[in-house]
């Protein structure tokens, strides 16, 4: 089943998006200036860059040599392979990184160069999440993950009872799971259920970027240090391993508070699969921002602590967010749509944190599984 094609949105409150539109348009045309990206954004992605690779290339050629140095360098590159994600990755596959196809596809692929798949992330984030967002069987962010349970649609297990304590660790294993495991597993079903072919993507070569892809990753990762580094294959293999646990919980923890927090809706189809708001007020009930105010946490996070901003304009590029956001929280307050926003990142973990107790608990109605 095609459920991209099944579910359709209401036509109310269309007001709302229009006037938004003509106001974030007039805020770039009034200043001269484009949606995608500048200085600022070039300059970011060289830092990040060099977050993820110079420690690598420190260990590699023996000027980092002692072990607690060898350890600092790898969480630093965990650091670095976040930052890619959140701040150049993200914004390419979108294609709000340049106006230029070419230059967005090829730093989308930086994902690829980290160990995933930018194919794959497309379909998953781009289409069904930024569609669907917070719609349990649609929005694969809050899919059912077995051990952890992000929607009230989800059903539920006696283990559930305890994610509140154990999905901080889950959250490590994120990038790890999709370089060895989910990556092919999605290709897989993207392929099967032609979600792929309604992509208009050619699957073979696909595949062939995906394999290829992974087996550079590998070989940059594990294959050259094995050879020009006097550290064991197993000493490489954990040091690797810790680095993916720090950008996965890094990577969980900005995306989750976003959507998976306290005063966030998950709005349920009726029986005909119709949701009953527009897109855009859909995203506002669905979305939350959080630490707008920390100008290093924002620039490290991507923008991505204005979520709303992003799931609005996702096509504009985030270093442009926080001189939009006044005009989108103005707009929706005016219109009496909610505008929510944690005033500090951690108020929002914590936020999230709450949602996952109160989402473990046995719920007096609705569906359960022991």
């Amino acid at each position: 089943m095609n459920r991209e094609k099944t579910l359709t949105f209401a036509r109310t409150n269309r007001d709302f998006i229009s006037t938004l539109n003509k106001r974030v348009n007039e805020y770039f045309k009034s200043r001269g200036i484009g949606m995608q990206g500048n200085l600022e954004m070039y300059v970011k992605t060289a830092c990040m860059f060099a977050i993820y690779f110079s420690p690598y290339v420190l260990i590699l050629t023996g000027v980092v040599s002692s072990p607690f140095a060898v350890l600092a360098s790898v969480l630093v590159m965990g650091v670095g392979l976040a930052g890619v994600g959140l701040s150049v990755m993200h914004d390419a596959n979108h294609g709000a990184y340049s106006r230029k196809a070419w230059v967005n596809n090829l730093l989308g692929y930086s994902l690829n160069l980290i160990g995933s798949s930018a194919f794959n992330w497309k379909i998953q984030h781009n289409v069904m999440h930024h569609t669907f967002t917070n719609v349990h069987d649609f929005d694969e962010d809050i899919g059912s993950r077995g051990v952890l349970r992000l929607c009230p649609s989800t059903p539920w297990k006696k283990i559930h009872r305890f994610q509140f304590l154990y999905a901080w660790f889950l959250y490590s294993l994120m990038t790890i799971v999709w370089l060895a495991f989910k990556d092919f597993v999605r290709l897989f079903h993207y392929h099967r259920s032609d979600i792929a072919k309604k992509q208009k993507a050619d699957i073979k070569r696909e595949w062939l970027i995906l394999i290829g892809t992974k087996l550079i990753y590998a070989g940059y990762i594990f294959l050259v240090p094995i050879l020009f580094t006097p550290w064991h294959w197993w000493q490489i293999l954990a040091g690797v391993s810790l680095m993916h646990m720090v950008a996965g919980f890094i990577l969980a923890i900005i995306f989750q508070p976003a959507h998976v927090v306290e005063g966030t809706v998950f709005p349920v189809p009726d029986s005909s699969n119709s949701l009953e708001n527009d897109w855009a007020v859909h995203q506002l009930l669905t979305t939350t921002n959080f630490g707008n105010r920390s100008r290093w946490f924002s620039w490290y996070a991507g923008g991505l602590n204005f979520q709303i901003e992003h799931h609005l304009f996702p096509n504009i590029c985030h270093v442009h967010y926080k001189h939009i956001a006044a005009t989108v929280r103005d707009t929706a307050r005016e219109f009496g749509l909610p505008y929510k926003s944690f005033d500090t990142f951690m108020g929002a973990l914590r936020g999230h944190a709450r949602l996952l107790k109160e989402l473990g608990k046995k719920p007096v109605y609705g569906i359960q599984r022991s």
